[in-house]
């Protein structure tokens, strides 16, 4: 993947192009001065006069030259490097979002779409580390909650059946019963997100991994209330994980959408390959025409990178995408953290996209969030490529 078709024009020109001619019209100006002193001085005499007007010719031909060289140099060569070096420094200052700007000639320009692809990757390192600490965290007090709460809750699960056994009030036993499954749902969240599992591992068509999400919700009802569509625009690669993982991720990002959407509303599920580093593109419309309609299309573009896998690489990508109010900018930094939810109090434990995030980074991928043109929210899961004879 070349800098250049992400910055700026498709073909620059290059630096030793530039510097020859610029140097060759520079040489030529200083050529046309010199013949036009060897020419006019003779025509002034040999006087005083003449050894002025030769003297202010070679002073304007250096200053020119100084003047014109300079402003080359700034332009070509400074300059450029002056703009990265600000870039380095504003990042290292803490201004994560800042980035170098493109460059005129095509070796600066890959020296900074190089910079900028190093500090996009190192960022997304310094991601992964802040959240395998949130995990580990998370991990410690899931094992304290279950020990100090799971006991308890048993207990009071057997004290509610003796109370409905002696005939208290059935309507005051199911609202215990149910904030008390509202507590061990909170606590089997805890452990699914914390705890390590056994995978069984294979290579898995995505598409076919999505259908089956959507097949298993459509089956109980859940996805009545609004219109869904899945798309396949170009068949992916083949991924290598746990079918029942992942169908976990799409079951909980449908639920998110469908909660989003709202009765009426619209979900496309869109499976694609996706070639990593390349510009990404704006998000679909929901309301937008199959692509798969007009024929297989290229790979769909995204900016982000994988641990491990070269930019460039085609990999496996699926969107989930609504027609809802979409993640407010505030919050789309902290939407996968633990306890985290937009929800309405009781209607969700903010452990959802968590373990949606934990699942997809165990299988070497990455969950993104981004808004769609419709202004809804797209949530895109990047998995790499399977590799035979390499784990994924």
């Amino acid at each position: 993947m070349q800098a250049t078709t992400r910055r700026g024009p498709l073909v620059k020109p290059s630096l030793r192009t530039e510097l020859l001619l610029n140097i060759a019209v520079l040489a030529a100006g200083a050529l046309v001065l010199a013949v036009a002193s060897a020419l006019l001085t003779p025509l002034l005499g040999s006087g005083g006069l003449g050894a002025v007007f030769l003297g202010v010719l070679v002073l304007a031909d250096l200053a020119i030259f100084i003047g014109f060289g300079r402003y080359l140099v700034a332009r070509l060569i400074t300059g450029p490097i002056d703009a990265l070096v600000a870039a380095t420094e504003a990042v290292a200052a803490g201004e994560l979002d800042r980035r170098a700007p493109p460059a005129a000639t095509r070796e600066l320009d890959r020296l900074a779409g190089s910079v900028n692809d190093m500090t996009d990757r190192l960022l997304d390192a310094q991601g992964a580390l802040v959240r395998a600490e949130k995990l580990a965290s998370v991990g410690r007090l899931a094992a304290g909650i279950a020990h100090e709460v799971g006991n308890p809750l048993s207990a009071i699960g057997n004290y509610l059946e003796v109370l409905r056994r002696r005939g208290a009030d059935a309507e005051l036993v199911a609202a215990l019963e149910r904030e008390a499954g509202r507590i061990d749902a909170i606590v089997r969240s805890l452990l699914a997100y914390a705890r390590p599992h056994a995978v069984n591992r294979e290579p898995l068509d995505l598409a076919a991994v999505a259908t089956g999400a959507v097949e298993l919700l459509r089956s109980q009802g859940i996805l009545r209330p609004v219109e869904l569509e899945v798309r396949t625009d170009d068949p992916p690669p083949p991924v290598y994980g746990d079918r029942v993982a992942l169908e976990q991720v799409l079951v909980n990002l449908l639920l998110n959408a469908v909660d989003a959407a709202g009765d009426g509303g619209r979900i496309v599920v869109s499976v694609s390959s996706a070639l990593l580093g390349a510009e990404p593109e704006v998000p679909a419309r929901v309301s937008d025409a199959s692509p798969a309609a007009a024929g297989a299309r290229a790979a769909r573009a995204t900016g982000r990178h994988l641990t491990g896998v070269a930019d460039g690489t085609r990999a496996a990508q699926v969107v989930v995408a609504d027609s809802g109010p979409g993640i407010p900018d505030e919050v789309a930094e902290r939407i996968f953290d633990p306890f985290f939810t937009t929800k309405d109090p009781g209607r969700g434990t903010g452990l959802g996209l968590a373990i949606v995030q934990r699942i997809v980074e165990d299988h070497g991928g990455r969950v993104d969030v981004r808004r769609a043109r419709d202004g809804g929210a797209a949530f895109a899961v990047t998995l790499p490529p399977y590799r035979p004879g390499t784990l994924a």
